[in-house]
């Protein structure tokens, strides 16, 4: 992903880019389990928007990725391009699109994986910790170039992760299996020592610091590549947010995405003038993060600024209120709010891919589902 340069709205600038990058799992529309046509898949998809998509570690699944955006409406056009091109190419090749955090059905033995040193590498290290790391997650990229403030605006995201969590749960099955909660994805990050909220850090000599000594325990795989849920990119001029498994409809992806910007100027704004930030322990927000994966978005949440845990609902009006001015100023007020509003009504991607099971033939008409709403209006189901 590009991002191309802008001030920071935290600065008095316009609105800073956005760029998400989308994980999907290919799957089989006879028996609906994950197949390795990754390579396949985004070759035939790279004809129609070049670099935009790429094959993953695990060799049934495919990226999107947009170009850095400056509206809601430019960000939905891009995926929309890429989604299609990929739900095209999938179809073509025999196999279809799902966006889902796991798999919802798979066959024995681990994913294939693709042969590449980086892989190699990480299977050596974590041995059989990757033998179900075939997982999709939603990427949002922010432009915030400057990277001492990318690390002290990190500082007061890393409260909102569970609240990012439970908003976008969508794998409670895998392999199968209905597991109880409402973000396996998130549990099985969670086993990793260096995945999860980052560590408070003061500046961004100590967090280069710490991911040092993470990696010198061999807990992380590359000191320069940190995979925590927030990060400044290690090769783009954004902060990345990572928290989140992939959603199912296009227009929930949009509406988190100019969420997290709105965020991120917000708490850019709050560090610039030297707010540190709320300083919670990884353990408490693990443990948090942790219940959210459990629940998604039912019940209560870790309340970012008490601790305390509370009616989500009443979270999601508190969030939109402490970033309404940014959002007033992007034009981003009704997407985020539309999102809340569907996810009051609807429930989260866990609670509709259990209605699909309940209403239909099981986990096959899970897939059935996701693989509809993943093709939107631009491919059907095939």
């Amino acid at each position: 992903m590009n991002v191309s340069p802008s001030p920071s709205a935290a600065s008095g600038g316009r609105a800073p880019t956005i760029g998400v990058e989308e994980e999907f799992f290919l799957v089989d529309p006879r028996t609906r389990l994950i197949v390795p046509a990754g390579p396949r898949v985004a070759a035939r998809a790279a004809g129609a928007v070049g670099d935009l998509v790429t094959k993953e570690f695990a060799l049934c699944q495919v990226e999107g990725r947009t170009p850095p955006c400056g509206s809601a409406r430019e960000l939905r056009q891009e995926l929309e391009r890429v989604r299609g091109a990929l739900v095209t190419a999938a179809r073509e090749e025999g196999v279809r699109l799902c966006a889902s955090g796991t798999a919802v059905l798979q066959g024995p033995g681990p994913a294939e994986v693709a042969d590449h040193p980086r892989y190699r590498a990480g299977t050596l290290q974590y041995r059989s910790m990757l033998d179900d790391f075939a997982i999709s997650a939603l990427h949002v990229h922010v432009h915030l170039p400057d990277r001492e403030l990318a690390v002290l605006t990190g500082n007061h995201l890393r409260p909102w992760l569970p609240l990012l969590i439970a908003l976008s749960a969508n794998s409670p099955y895998h392999r199968g299996c209905d597991t109880g909660y409402a973000s396996w994805r998130a549990v099985i990050r969670s086993r990793f020592p260096c995945l999860g909220p980052p560590p408070h850090a003061a500046s961004w000599q100590e967090h280069e610091r710490l991911a040092v000594l993470i990696a010198d325990t061999e807990a992380m795989l590359d000191a320069g590549m940190p995979f925590w849920d927030l990060r400044p990119n290690p090769r783009l001029p954004t902060l990345e947010i990572r928290a989140m498994d992939v959603l199912q409809d296009l227009d929930d992806t949009v509406a988190v995405a100019v969420l997290l910007r709105a965020l991120v100027v917000t708490a850019a704004a709050a560090a610039e003038g030297g707010d540190p930030g709320p300083a919670w322990e990884g353990e408490v927000l693990r443990a948090a993060c942790w219940r959210a994966a459990r629940d998604g978005w039912s019940g209560e949440g870790f309340d970012a600024r008490t601790g305390l845990m509370r009616p989500l609902d009443d979270l999601a009006g508190e969030l939109v209120d402490f970033v309404r001015p940014a959002l007033e100023d992007f034009g981003d007020l009704e997407e985020v709010t539309a999102l809340f509003r569907r996810l009051a009504e609807r429930g989260d991607g866990a609670t509709r891919q259990r209605a699909a099971a309940t209403g239909g033939s099981g986990t096959a008409a899970v897939v059935d589902g996701l693989v509809s709403a993943t093709a939107g209006s631009y491919g059907g189901q095939g």
